[in-house]
């Protein structure tokens, strides 16, 4: 019995009680009334059963089999213990590899997005070719309409200005060696350690590539907080103010963490939606570990931490290909004299500035 079933035999139980506490009440016309709708439920109760047990007899004749849930994920783990061979031709990808199906896509995206990743910060588009183009407005283009007096000429307006981003998603991969044993575990096993090791190589790819195109900026010095309320007042447009953050690293957190104002009270306030529950000024600040944004050590002695102030969304792209690609081999490099098997992943993207105004690259020189 469906839900619908059972809504409709609670309804004429609720009428029947009700009308027999009408006719408790000699209100024997409203009862009679109720009968009839107890009649008409009855009706629909029974059409709904035709056409439940219609439908059963249908998936008997015609031996209808559920769709298996996880059928595509099946066939993937069956490859996996086969390397892949006579699997390609249905799996294979851009790159020669096996497309990693969705729903483990999803959760290496799921792994890649988590525990420190940039590209939560910046702006991700999806894209299904290897090369193409964007077009973006830059928000401070915006320029409004100008004053003309009341006889005056209206001149055309200055037409916005578009950037066309063009892009070639570069492809980046790397392997990792596994014991042939793991591929006797169970597909979960097999599902855990591929997802862990894509997820976390991936994330730290793409972090790698976001800050390689940040530092293509100019960088500004910043001593102190009076440096900060500098960039976010003069320096930075203010139309990225109110949707700007402040990343930095460890250094640089200890740094924002040890201002004072002139009374000897700390600067940084709680923030409801910083990672880090911390704010400066109004603007909420993420933490990198120091080892996925590193300081400048060019200079050992005075070593300079980053202070990257705006809105990264505004300012940083991602094209992602969102695909990955996987293969395996028992015989490349010495896989096979130590009884392991080789993956190799595959993935594709690119990153590039989309507003270089809208963020300030800064330094802090720590002593």
């Amino acid at each position: 019995m469906n839900k619908k079933l059972r809504d409709l035999l609670t309804k004429m139980d609720e009428k029947k009680t009700e009308a027999r506490n009408l006719l408790d009440n000699n209100k024997v016309e409203e009862a009679k009334a109720l009968t009839e709708e107890i009649k008409a439920l009855k009706k629909q109760y029974e059409v709904e059963m035709e056409l439940l047990e219609e439908e059963k007899q249908y998936v008997i004749e015609n031996k209808v089999q559920p769709k298996a849930k996880n059928d595509e994920k099946t066939k993937f783990f069956n490859a996996v213990r086969s390397k892949f061979k006579n699997a390609m031709s249905e799996g294979s990808g851009a790159d020669g590899g096996y497309t990693v199906p969705q729903d483990i896509l999803t959760r290496i995206n799921e792994l890649r997005e988590s525990k420190g990743a940039l590209q939560n910060l910046i702006t991700v588009e999806p894209v299904s070719t290897l090369s193409g183009s964007r077009t973006f407005k830059a928000r401070s283009q915006q320029t409004g309409f100008a004053e003309v007096g009341e006889n005056g000429e209206i001149l055309e307006k200055a037409t916005p200005q578009f950037t066309e981003l063009k892009y070639e998603v570069k492809k980046y991969a790397g392997f990792f060696k596994v014991t042939n044993e793991l591929l006797k575990d169970s597909d979960q096993a097999i599902e855990d350690t591929l997802v862990k090791w894509i997820g976390d190589e991936s994330r730290v790819t793409r972090n790698k590539l976001i800050l390689a195109e940040m530092n293509k900026k100019a960088k500004t010095a910043i001593a102190n907080g009076d440096d900060i309320k500098d960039v976010l007042n003069v320096q930075l447009d203010p139309d990225f103010r109110h949707t700007a953050i402040v990343l930095t690293n460890q250094d640089g957190f200890n740094f924002l963490d040890k201002l004072k104002d002139e009374n000897g009270n700390y600067l940084l306030q709680p923030s409801a939606t910083a990672s880090t529950g911390k704010q400066i000024f109004g603007v909420d600040i993420e933490v990198q570990s120091n080892k996925d944004l590193p300081s400048d050590v060019s200079v050992p002695e005075a070593p300079k931490a980053p202070i990257i102030i705006g809105d990264l969304k505004e300012g940083i792209v991602m094209f992602d290909r969102e695909q990955t690609d996987i293969a395996a081999s028992t015989e490349a490099g010495n896989a096979f004299v130590t009884d392991n098997t080789l993956f190799r992943a595959i993935e594709r993207e690119e990153v590039k500035s989309r507003d270089v105004e809208a963020f300030i690259y800064g330094q802090v020189t720590l002593a």
